[in-house]
Protein backbone atom coordinates (compact mmCIF):
# COMPACT_ATOMS: atom_id res chain seq x y z
CA UNK A 1 0.00 0.00 0.00
CA UNK A 2 2.94 2.57 0.78
CA UNK A 3 4.22 1.38 -2.73
CA UNK A 4 1.14 2.36 -4.18
CA UNK A 5 0.81 5.23 -2.54
CA UNK A 6 4.15 6.44 -3.42
CA UNK A 7 3.28 5.93 -7.14
CA UNK A 8 0.59 7.76 -7.18
CA UNK A 9 2.01 10.76 -5.61
CA UNK A 10 4.93 10.37 -8.03
CA UNK A 11 2.63 10.56 -10.92
CA UNK A 12 0.51 13.53 -9.46
CA UNK A 13 3.22 15.16 -9.54
CA UNK A 14 4.33 14.38 -12.74
CA UNK A 15 1.19 14.77 -14.02
CA UNK A 16 0.96 18.71 -12.57
CA UNK A 17 4.39 19.55 -13.49
CA UNK A 18 4.09 18.31 -17.17
CA UNK A 19 0.24 20.38 -17.45
CA UNK A 20 2.23 23.48 -19.38
CA UNK A 21 3.28 21.10 -21.34
CA UNK A 22 0.43 18.70 -22.16
CA UNK A 23 -1.17 22.48 -23.07
CA UNK A 24 1.39 23.56 -25.39
CA UNK A 25 1.57 20.39 -27.48
CA UNK A 26 -2.00 20.29 -27.86
CA UNK A 27 -2.27 23.75 -29.01
CA UNK A 28 0.52 23.63 -31.50
CA UNK A 29 -0.62 20.48 -32.63
CA UNK A 30 -4.09 21.54 -33.52
CA UNK A 31 -3.30 24.80 -34.70
CA UNK A 32 -0.65 23.07 -37.38
CA UNK A 33 -3.09 20.56 -38.31
CA UNK A 34 -5.93 23.12 -38.73
CA UNK A 35 -3.26 25.51 -40.59
CA UNK A 36 -2.76 22.87 -43.04
CA UNK A 37 -6.23 21.92 -43.68
CA UNK A 38 -7.83 25.16 -43.48
CA UNK A 39 -5.02 27.42 -45.37
CA UNK A 40 -3.89 24.63 -47.45
CA UNK A 41 -6.33 22.47 -48.73
CA UNK A 42 -4.54 19.49 -47.13
CA UNK A 43 -7.13 16.66 -46.70
CA UNK A 44 -5.46 14.82 -43.87
CA UNK A 45 -2.23 17.03 -43.04
CA UNK A 46 -1.19 14.20 -40.38
CA UNK A 47 2.78 15.27 -40.89
CA UNK A 48 1.94 18.58 -39.96
CA UNK A 49 0.87 17.42 -36.03
CA UNK A 50 3.32 14.63 -35.81
CA UNK A 51 6.09 16.96 -36.57
CA UNK A 52 4.76 19.47 -34.51
CA UNK A 53 4.36 16.75 -31.68
CA UNK A 54 7.57 15.77 -31.60
CA UNK A 55 9.65 18.98 -32.48
CA UNK A 56 7.86 20.64 -28.76
CA UNK A 57 8.08 17.14 -26.45
CA UNK A 58 8.46 16.84 -23.37
CA UNK A 59 12.37 16.92 -23.03
CA UNK A 60 13.79 18.79 -20.66
CA UNK A 61 15.64 20.74 -23.38
CA UNK A 62 12.82 23.14 -24.94
CA UNK A 63 15.33 25.85 -26.33
CA UNK A 64 14.18 26.97 -30.08
CA UNK A 65 17.28 25.68 -31.66
CA UNK A 66 16.40 22.00 -30.27
CA UNK A 67 12.88 22.36 -31.59
CA UNK A 68 14.40 23.65 -34.79
CA UNK A 69 16.92 20.72 -34.96
CA UNK A 70 14.28 18.11 -34.18
CA UNK A 71 11.40 19.57 -37.19
CA UNK A 72 14.60 19.50 -40.05
CA UNK A 73 15.06 16.29 -39.23
CA UNK A 74 12.14 15.02 -39.25
CA UNK A 75 11.56 17.34 -42.56
CA UNK A 76 14.51 15.90 -43.73
CA UNK A 77 13.67 12.31 -43.52
CA UNK A 78 10.32 13.09 -45.12
CA UNK A 79 11.92 14.89 -48.10
CA UNK A 80 14.59 12.21 -49.05
CA UNK A 81 11.74 9.99 -48.74
CA UNK A 82 9.36 11.38 -51.27
CA UNK A 83 12.53 12.03 -53.87
CA UNK A 84 13.19 8.64 -53.12
CA UNK A 85 9.97 7.20 -53.66
CA UNK A 86 9.11 9.23 -56.67
CA UNK A 87 12.37 7.94 -58.46
CA UNK A 88 12.16 4.20 -57.48
CA UNK A 89 8.55 3.66 -56.06
CA UNK A 90 7.64 1.98 -52.91
CA UNK A 91 8.76 -1.75 -51.96
CA UNK A 92 10.74 -3.54 -49.22
CA UNK A 93 13.66 -3.34 -51.02
CA UNK A 94 13.37 0.78 -51.58
CA UNK A 95 12.17 1.23 -48.03
CA UNK A 96 15.50 -0.51 -47.27
CA UNK A 97 17.58 2.14 -49.20
CA UNK A 98 15.48 4.88 -48.29
CA UNK A 99 15.98 3.87 -44.72
CA UNK A 100 19.53 3.63 -44.73
CA UNK A 101 20.41 6.53 -46.52
CA UNK A 102 18.06 8.49 -44.02
CA UNK A 103 20.40 7.45 -41.44
CA UNK A 104 23.10 7.95 -42.83
CA UNK A 105 22.61 11.36 -44.31
CA UNK A 106 21.34 12.54 -40.41
CA UNK A 107 24.09 10.73 -38.80
CA UNK A 108 26.32 12.56 -40.98
CA UNK A 109 25.10 16.34 -40.13
CA UNK A 110 24.51 15.87 -36.47
CA UNK A 111 25.75 13.71 -33.97
CA UNK A 112 22.52 13.86 -32.06
CA UNK A 113 21.14 10.00 -32.46
CA UNK A 114 17.71 11.54 -31.36
CA UNK A 115 17.47 13.30 -34.64
CA UNK A 116 18.89 10.58 -36.76
CA UNK A 117 16.01 8.56 -35.58
CA UNK A 118 13.34 10.85 -36.15
CA UNK A 119 14.40 11.75 -39.79
CA UNK A 120 13.87 7.55 -40.06
CA UNK A 121 10.62 7.69 -38.33
CA UNK A 122 9.40 10.31 -41.26
CA UNK A 123 11.21 8.04 -44.16
CA UNK A 124 9.01 5.16 -42.60
CA UNK A 125 5.84 6.80 -43.01
CA UNK A 126 6.06 8.12 -46.44
CA UNK A 127 7.53 5.14 -47.75
CA UNK A 128 4.78 2.78 -46.04
CA UNK A 129 2.25 4.45 -46.30
CA UNK A 130 0.26 5.32 -48.92
CA UNK A 131 0.93 8.64 -51.03
CA UNK A 132 -1.79 11.09 -50.75
CA UNK A 133 -3.57 12.85 -53.30
CA UNK A 134 -2.76 16.47 -55.10
CA UNK A 135 1.30 15.74 -56.25
CA UNK A 136 4.37 15.01 -54.70
CA UNK A 137 5.84 16.81 -51.87
CA UNK A 138 2.86 17.86 -49.88
CA UNK A 139 4.21 15.23 -47.05
CA UNK A 140 7.45 18.09 -47.06
CA UNK A 141 4.73 21.05 -46.93
CA UNK A 142 3.46 19.48 -43.64
CA UNK A 143 6.42 18.83 -42.30
CA UNK A 144 7.55 22.33 -42.95
CA UNK A 145 4.09 23.85 -41.17
CA UNK A 146 4.33 21.43 -38.14
CA UNK A 147 8.31 22.98 -37.61
CA UNK A 148 6.76 26.73 -37.97
CA UNK A 149 4.25 26.34 -35.81
CA UNK A 150 6.51 24.41 -33.24
CA UNK A 151 9.30 27.18 -33.21
CA UNK A 152 5.84 29.50 -32.51
CA UNK A 153 4.77 28.55 -29.85
CA UNK A 154 8.19 28.53 -28.48
CA UNK A 155 8.16 32.12 -28.26
CA UNK A 156 3.71 32.83 -28.28
CA UNK A 157 2.59 30.20 -25.69
CA UNK A 158 6.27 29.57 -23.96
CA UNK A 159 6.49 27.01 -21.25
CA UNK A 160 7.36 28.79 -18.01
CA UNK A 161 11.42 28.20 -17.49
CA UNK A 162 11.69 29.84 -14.58
CA UNK A 163 9.20 27.45 -12.49
CA UNK A 164 10.75 24.69 -14.19
CA UNK A 165 14.28 25.75 -13.45
CA UNK A 166 13.64 27.10 -9.98
CA UNK A 167 11.98 23.40 -9.15
CA UNK A 168 14.99 21.26 -10.11
CA UNK A 169 17.01 23.97 -8.37
CA UNK A 170 15.32 23.23 -5.05
CA UNK A 171 15.65 19.57 -5.52
CA UNK A 172 19.26 19.73 -5.59
CA UNK A 173 19.33 21.81 -2.48
CA UNK A 174 16.51 19.34 -1.07
CA UNK A 175 19.37 16.47 -1.81
CA UNK A 176 22.07 18.52 0.54
CA UNK A 177 19.33 19.01 3.25
CA UNK A 178 19.03 15.34 3.47
CA UNK A 179 22.49 14.80 3.34
CA UNK A 180 23.28 17.07 6.14
CA UNK A 181 20.94 15.75 8.14
CA UNK A 182 21.88 11.93 7.41
CA UNK A 183 25.08 13.07 8.43
CA UNK A 184 24.14 15.05 11.37
CA UNK A 185 22.80 12.05 13.13
CA UNK A 186 25.26 9.45 11.89
CA UNK A 187 27.45 11.99 13.68
CA UNK A 188 25.05 11.90 16.89
CA UNK A 189 25.25 8.48 17.06
CA UNK A 190 28.38 7.12 16.06
CA UNK A 191 26.91 5.15 13.07
CA UNK A 192 29.20 4.54 9.60
CA UNK A 193 26.42 3.14 8.07
CA UNK A 194 24.20 6.26 8.15
CA UNK A 195 27.19 8.33 6.76
CA UNK A 196 27.40 5.66 4.36
CA UNK A 197 23.96 6.44 3.00
CA UNK A 198 23.95 9.83 3.40
CA UNK A 199 27.46 9.35 1.17
CA UNK A 200 25.68 7.54 -1.16
CA UNK A 201 23.18 10.21 -1.62
CA UNK A 202 25.57 12.58 -2.36
CA UNK A 203 26.83 10.71 -5.26
CA UNK A 204 23.58 10.39 -6.86
CA UNK A 205 23.00 14.51 -6.44
CA UNK A 206 25.15 14.83 -10.15
CA UNK A 207 22.11 13.87 -12.23
CA UNK A 208 19.90 16.51 -10.09
CA UNK A 209 22.78 19.41 -11.05
CA UNK A 210 22.48 18.29 -14.75
CA UNK A 211 18.60 18.64 -14.44
CA UNK A 212 18.87 22.03 -13.37
CA UNK A 213 21.68 23.46 -15.58
CA UNK A 214 19.71 21.84 -18.08
CA UNK A 215 16.32 23.41 -16.97
CA UNK A 216 18.15 26.90 -17.06
CA UNK A 217 19.90 26.99 -20.21
CA UNK A 218 16.76 26.01 -22.32
CA UNK A 219 14.77 28.58 -19.92
CA UNK A 220 17.66 31.47 -21.25
CA UNK A 221 17.00 30.11 -24.50
CA UNK A 222 13.82 30.69 -24.75
CA UNK A 223 13.52 34.07 -22.88
CA UNK A 224 15.63 35.49 -25.24
CA UNK A 225 12.78 35.25 -28.05
CA UNK A 226 9.64 35.18 -26.20
CA UNK A 227 8.71 38.48 -25.01
CA UNK A 228 6.31 37.24 -22.78
CA UNK A 229 9.46 36.11 -20.98
CA UNK A 230 11.27 39.48 -20.49
CA UNK A 231 10.61 39.44 -16.08
CA UNK A 232 12.19 35.71 -15.70
CA UNK A 233 15.76 36.97 -17.79
CA UNK A 234 16.85 38.03 -14.52
CA UNK A 235 16.00 35.13 -12.48
CA UNK A 236 17.14 32.72 -15.13
CA UNK A 237 20.46 34.49 -15.48
CA UNK A 238 20.96 34.23 -11.70
CA UNK A 239 19.87 31.25 -11.70
CA UNK A 240 22.57 30.29 -14.27
CA UNK A 241 25.19 31.76 -11.97
CA UNK A 242 24.01 29.68 -9.22
CA UNK A 243 24.32 26.44 -10.52
CA UNK A 244 27.85 26.20 -11.08
CA UNK A 245 28.41 27.44 -7.96
CA UNK A 246 26.14 24.67 -6.33
CA UNK A 247 27.56 22.15 -8.82
CA UNK A 248 31.15 22.86 -7.07
CA UNK A 249 29.60 23.03 -3.41
CA UNK A 250 27.68 19.40 -4.51
CA UNK A 251 31.16 18.14 -5.19
CA UNK A 252 32.24 19.33 -1.78
CA UNK A 253 29.56 17.80 -0.28
CA UNK A 254 30.47 14.50 -1.15
CA UNK A 255 33.69 15.07 0.42
CA UNK A 256 32.26 16.21 3.52
CA UNK A 257 30.24 12.48 3.59
CA UNK A 258 33.35 10.45 2.38
CA UNK A 259 35.62 12.24 6.00
CA UNK A 260 32.60 11.46 7.87
CA UNK A 261 32.11 8.09 6.63
CA UNK A 262 35.38 7.40 7.28
CA UNK A 263 36.01 8.87 10.59
CA UNK A 264 32.81 6.87 12.20
CA UNK A 265 34.61 3.39 11.63
CA UNK A 266 35.64 3.60 14.93
CA UNK A 267 31.82 3.75 15.75
CA UNK A 268 32.90 7.04 18.23
CA UNK A 269 29.78 9.55 18.30
CA UNK A 270 31.22 13.67 17.39
CA UNK A 271 28.73 15.99 18.15
CA UNK A 272 30.20 18.78 17.37
CA UNK A 273 30.65 18.10 13.82
CA UNK A 274 27.12 17.18 13.78
CA UNK A 275 26.30 20.73 15.37
CA UNK A 276 28.03 22.19 12.48
CA UNK A 277 26.21 20.16 10.04
CA UNK A 278 23.06 20.72 11.25
CA UNK A 279 23.46 24.16 11.79
CA UNK A 280 23.81 24.26 7.77
CA UNK A 281 20.20 23.07 7.09
CA UNK A 282 18.21 26.31 7.92
CA UNK A 283 20.47 28.08 5.95
CA UNK A 284 20.03 26.30 2.59
CA UNK A 285 16.12 26.93 3.17
CA UNK A 286 17.15 30.54 2.99
CA UNK A 287 19.03 29.34 -0.12
CA UNK A 288 16.29 27.65 -2.03
CA UNK A 289 13.80 30.62 -1.56
CA UNK A 290 16.53 32.94 -3.35
CA UNK A 291 15.84 30.92 -6.24
CA UNK A 292 12.37 33.03 -6.70
CA UNK A 293 12.69 35.45 -4.66
CA UNK A 294 15.87 37.26 -4.67
CA UNK A 295 15.34 39.29 -1.61
CA UNK A 296 16.20 36.00 0.57
CA UNK A 297 19.71 35.96 -0.87
CA UNK A 298 21.06 38.15 1.76
CA UNK A 299 19.33 36.33 4.37
CA UNK A 300 21.12 33.09 3.36
CA UNK A 301 24.27 34.97 2.75
CA UNK A 302 24.20 36.03 6.31
CA UNK A 303 23.60 32.89 7.79
CA UNK A 304 26.56 31.01 5.99
CA UNK A 305 29.03 34.14 7.07
CA UNK A 306 27.84 33.36 10.42
CA UNK A 307 28.58 30.01 10.36
CA UNK A 308 31.74 30.32 8.24
CA UNK A 309 33.65 32.68 10.90
CA UNK A 310 33.47 30.76 13.50
CA UNK A 311 34.64 27.50 11.67
CA UNK A 312 37.85 27.05 13.05
CA UNK A 313 38.69 23.42 13.20
CA UNK A 314 41.82 24.10 15.82
CA UNK A 315 39.28 26.39 18.11
CA UNK A 316 36.03 24.38 17.41
CA UNK A 317 37.89 21.08 18.42
CA UNK A 318 40.91 22.02 20.11
CA UNK A 319 41.68 18.22 21.87
CA UNK A 320 40.40 16.05 18.75
CA UNK A 321 42.24 13.70 17.05
CA UNK A 322 43.39 15.42 13.65
CA UNK A 323 40.97 13.36 11.54
CA UNK A 324 38.29 14.99 13.08
CA UNK A 325 39.52 18.64 12.43
CA UNK A 326 40.10 17.69 8.79
CA UNK A 327 36.64 16.46 8.44
CA UNK A 328 35.99 20.56 9.49
CA UNK A 329 37.82 21.74 7.78
CA UNK A 330 36.38 19.55 4.30
CA UNK A 331 33.43 22.02 5.58
CA UNK A 332 35.47 25.42 4.58
CA UNK A 333 35.12 24.93 0.95
CA UNK A 334 31.41 23.75 0.99
CA UNK A 335 30.34 26.83 2.80
CA UNK A 336 32.46 29.10 0.30
CA UNK A 337 30.91 27.45 -2.71
CA UNK A 338 27.50 27.93 -0.97
CA UNK A 339 28.59 31.91 -0.08
CA UNK A 340 29.21 32.07 -3.97
CA UNK A 341 25.66 30.52 -4.84
CA UNK A 342 24.04 33.91 -2.86
CA UNK A 343 25.95 36.36 -5.22
CA UNK A 344 29.67 36.77 -3.77
CA UNK A 345 32.58 36.33 -5.74
CA UNK A 346 35.24 33.16 -4.46
CA UNK A 347 37.12 36.64 -3.17
CA UNK A 348 34.80 37.81 -1.12
CA UNK A 349 33.48 34.47 0.17
CA UNK A 350 37.32 33.82 1.52
CA UNK A 351 37.19 36.96 3.32
CA UNK A 352 34.74 35.51 6.41
CA UNK A 353 36.77 32.97 6.72
CA UNK A 354 38.29 32.94 10.12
Amino acid sequence: MSDLATRVATGGRRLAESIPAILQITVTAVAAWAFAHYALGREQPLIAAIVAITALGFVRDARPVRVLETAVAMTLGIALAEVLFLAFGAGVVQYAVALALTLAVARFLTANAAFAVAAAVQCSLVMLMPPPAGGPFLRTVDALVGGAFALLATALIPRDPRRAATREGRRLIEDHVAVLSLLADALRAGDAALAARALERARSSDSRVDAWRAEVESGVAIARVSPFLRRTRFDLARQRDMVGSLDLATRNLRIVARRAEWLLQDGTPRPALAELDARIVPALGFLADSLGDVAAAPVARASFVEILRHLDPEQMLPDAPAGDRTAAHAVRPYLVDLLTATGLTVEQARTHLP
